[in-house]
């Protein structure tokens, strides 16, 4: 294993002993930082807040399974089995933003910047601007997943048989993007040149925006179940083999006619990724419960975490890179400051 220091020459063994264990007391299905407080998002009920120093404070969120959760690192919004999309501040302040008036799964949530909310039901789309307007659209199919470009209001919505991109603020129909099968995770590249989704199937399909031209990513083994753009929107981490496998971007074409990297091999399926948002490192969790800090330029190692009793199930860098987030799917959790 290469070995790379990410701070002042530290030994792996070190950075290992650095990592304070939490005690979250639920399996954790996200994490997200609001400025140096981790807060993990459990699967039913609760979000953990976890200081900088390790203490926890648990907070009621919903009053049943938690189906998803976004952040714009302001707020943490999440979607329940109760009908309900809910903000979490730092303080722990929880507010109930809406109510499905059928009490229907909210599926699915994303934040823009300036301060619009989006969720999902079943087939509908809702998007809440930040002056409080709300519209909705009706997707062909039940929908899949959700994402905000980042320039401009334009909201893609993942389905079955491709993406639409929808402009709430505009009366113009709706752009389809197609392509054969079930979508699932969406994501645009900080550059707003490409569209990416994952898929039910172990691939991975993309569009150069600028002309709808289709990119392939196939070749999965698993499906693709995170993905995390590095630095610069260079590179698309993704997960879903016993590799990191990061799609190129830093191109015209993007992807098309290229080969991946495949970096941090184990004998075990990569879980999560997150990329350093300052520098091109990446952290990788894995099935058997690893965790690992990985350079791209030469695909350098470092152990945060051996193994573990569960899959890695959420990963997360603070904003300033100074900080790790992990948890696995049985709760056991750490932190780990650079």
């Amino acid at each position: 294993m290469k070995q790379f220091d990410p701070g002042d020459s530290p030994s792996i063994a070190s950075i290992t002993d650095k990592v304070r264990s939490l005690a979250t007391g639920m399996p954790v299905t996200a994490i997200h930082f609001l400025g140096d407080t981790a807060v993990f998002v459990g699967s039913e009920e609760h979000a953990a807040l976890v200081s900088a120093t390790g203490e926890v404070s648990s907070v009621a969120v919903h009053s049943g399974a938690i189906l998803c959760a976004a952040s714009d690192g302001e707020r943490i919004v999440t979607g329940g089995d109760d009908g309900k999309v809910v903000a979490l501040d730092a303080k722990g302040t929880v507010t109930v933003l809406a109510t499905d008036p059928k009490r229907r799964w909210i599926d699915n949530v994303a934040l823009h910047p300036d301060g619009a909310v989006a969720w999902s039901a079943g087939k509908t789309a809702f998007v809440r601007s930040g002056k409080g307007e709300e519209k909705s659209f009706d997707a062909p199919t039940t929908v899949g997943g959700l994402a905000f470009a980042p320039k401009g209001l334009r909201l893609a919505i993942a389905h079955y048989n491709g993406v639409t991109l929808w402009f709430p603020n505009m009366a113009a129909n709706p752009e389809f993007l197609e392509w054969a099968g079930s979508h699932l995770g969406v994501i645009f590249s900080p550059d707003n040149k490409f569209l990416v989704t994952t898929m039910h199937e172990p691939a991975m399909h993309g569009w150069r925006l600028a002309d709808n031209r289709h990119m392939r990513m196939s070749g999965y083994p698993g499906r693709v179940r995170s993905m995390s753009w590095s630095v610069g929107g260079k590179g698309l981490a993704t997960s879903g083999a016993d590799t990191v496998i990061i799609w190129p971007f830093n191109s015209k074409d993007g992807p098309m006619g290229k080969e991946p990297a495949m970096l941090a091999p184990l004998q075990a399926r990569v879980s999560m990724v997150a990329c350093h948002p300052k520098q091109d490192n990446l952290a990788a969790g894995y099935s058997d419960g690893s965790v690992l800090m990985v350079r791209l330029n030469d695909g350098a190692e470092i152990l945060v975490r051996r193994n573990g009793s569960a899959a890695v199930s959420a990963l997360a860098w603070n904003a300033k890179g100074t900080l790790l987030a992990f948890a696995a799917e049985d709760g056991d959790a750490g932190l780990l400051a650079l």
